[in-house]
C-alpha cells in the first residue's frame, strides 16, 4: 500500500470538513434535508453538509486511484446497486458526516470516514474529528497513527472495563436484558452513533470494548482497519474477520484481543449475538 496517500487523503479530508461541514454547524446550515428511514424503523438524518461533503470527496478520492470505484453513504441511498461494488476490485468507501442527528443538533461527537478497499477487504482507514483536528490514519500491514504519530492501543488498568454498548436495538427488552448482564462485570454506558468516535475512543483506553449490531461499510470499514493495526481488536462476534461486502450485522471493537476474547465467551454464554434481526426459536 502505498503510504503516500495518506498525505492526499487527509487533505481532501479536511478541504472538505472546512468547505462543507464546519461552516454549517451551529448555524441554521446545519439543519436537516431529508430523513431515509430504515426497514427496521431507524432514523437516517441527512443534511446539506452531508450532500456536499460526499460530493468534494468522491471527486478528490477518484482522482487517487485510477479505475477505483467510490461508494458513499449519500450515493447508496438513491443507488443501491452501488453495494455491489464493495467486493470487486478497488474502492472507496465515504462516510462523509458521521453522527449527523449531532451535528444537527449543534453538539458532538461527529467525523468524516474514508476507508480504501482491496476486493472487499478494507486495507486503508482514515478517521477525521473536525472539531479536534484529530486525524487517525491506518494502511493495512503498516500500522496506525493518529496525526502523523505512530500510535498504539492503550489499555487502562480498570477492574470493571467500560463498554459502550449501541442504542440499535429493534427490541428495548432485549437490550435491557444484555445490558443487565453486562453491568454484573463491567460499566456499561450507551454508545452515541458515531463510530468515528467510537473506534479512537477505544483505541485510546477511553472505552474498552463497544458493541455494534449495524456493521454498514462506511461507518465501520476505516475503524475497523484502524484499531486492528493499531493493536486493538475489531471483529464479528464469532471471531471471523470484517469484511466490506458483507451484509452480516454483529460487531465487537476492544482495546486488545485480551478483553475482545472475553467479550465474545460472554456474549456467546448469553446466546447474543448482536444482530438486528432474531430469528424465533
Amino acid at each position: 500500500m502505498n503510504q503516500s496517500l495518506t498525505p492526499a487523503v487527509e487533505q481532501a479530508m479536511r478541504d472538505a470538513a472546512r468547505l462543507a461541514v464546519m461552516p454549517r454547524f451551529g448555524t441554521a446550515g446545519a439543519a436537516l434535508v431529508a430523513d431515509k428511514r430504515e426497514g427496521n424503523g431507524g432514523s437516517e438524518p441527512v443534511t446539506a453538509a452531508d450532500r456536499e461533503c460526499e460530493a468534494i470527496l468522491s471527486e478528490r478520492l477518484a482522482g487517487l486511484i485510477p479505475g477505483a470505484h467510490v461508494v458513499g453513504e449519500e450515493a447508496v441511498h438513491h443507488q443501491p446497486d452501488l453495494l455491489d461494488r464493495l467486493g470487486a476490485g478497488t474502492c472507496w468507501i465515504v462516510d462523509p458526516l458521521d453522527g449527523t442527528a449531532n451535528f444537527a443538533a449543534g453538539t458532538g461527537p461527529f467525523g468524516l470516514l474514508v476507508a480504501l478497499a482491496d476486493n472487499g477487504i478494507p486495507v486503508g482507514g482514515w478517521i477525521l474529528d473536525p472539531l479536534s483536528g484529530r486525524f487517525c490514519a491506518a494502511l493495512s500491514g503498516q500500522g496506525a497513527t493518529i496525526d502523523g504519530l505512530a500510535f498504539r492501543t492503550v489499555p487502562a488498568a480498570r477492574a470493571r472495563p467500560v463498554m459502550a454498548v449501541t442504542r440499535l436495538f429493534p427490541d428495548p427488552d432485549r437490550r435491557a436484558r444484555l445490558l443487565a448482564e453486562l453491568a454484573e462485570g463491567a460499566a456499561v454506558i450507551d454508545s452515541p452513533r458515531c463510530a468515528a468516535d467510537q473506534y479512537p475512543r477505544i483505541a485510546g483506553g477511553e472505552n474498552d470494548i463497544t458493541l455494534f449490531t449495524r456493521t454498514l461499510p462506511w461507518d465501520h470499514a476505516a475503524g475497523v482497519l484502524f484499531l486492528n493495526e493499531a493493536g486493538g481488536r475489531a471483529a464479528r462476534p464469532d471471531g471471523t474477520p470484517y469484511r466490506c461486502d458483507d451484509r452480516r450485522e454483529g460487531l465487537i471493537a476492544a482495546v486488545d484481543p485480551v478483553i475482545w476474547d472475553r467479550t465474545a465467551r460472554q456474549l456467546e454464554s448469553l446466546g447474543e449475538t448482536l444482530a438486528l434481526t432474531v430469528e424465533a426459536a
